[in-house]
């Protein structure tokens, strides 16, 4: 690509690698083609592709349990909460939810002010204090 500007051919990837073409033309196939993550790996074909793919979507048990009694522990807390309060931290502080709300959004949500919702809020830090 630098050199040409532009893909190179098989014929000449073969004359600067100096491998023969038919060679070329089956690394260029093999890279191109998807493999299974079942693909047998090694002479006795014990192992496959997926075992030596790291998989960083999974938490590690220290993760999990650091979650699990995070979550445990908020909800000990906010249970000391009216429920409006707690409400109102939850949706603040995007606990059990998929995002954060601002103070307009959780003030529309509870048909109250923004200001009013930022006072609940700082009363409600107050008592977990």
């Amino acid at each position: 690509l630098q050199k040409f500007g532009r893909e190179a051919t098989p014929e000449e990837l073969s004359g600067e690698m100096e491998l023969p073409e038919y060679k070329i033309i089956k690394i260029l196939k093999i890279a191109k083609e998807p493999l299974s993550m079942e693909t047998p790996v090694g002479d006795d074909e014990d192992s496959n592709i997926g075992d030596f793919i790291e998989d960083t979507n999974l938490s590690s048990p220290v993760e999990i349990t650091t979650r699990e009694s995070l979550k445990e522990t908020t909800g000990d807390l906010l249970a000391n909460l009216s429920p409006r309060e707690a409400k109102v931290l939850k949706m603040r502080f995007g606990i059990d939810m998929n995002t954060d709300h601002t103070l307009e959004e959780v003030g529309r949500q509870f048909d109250v002010t923004r200001e009013r919702i930022r006072q609940i809020e700082a009363k409600a830090l107050r008592k977990l204090r």
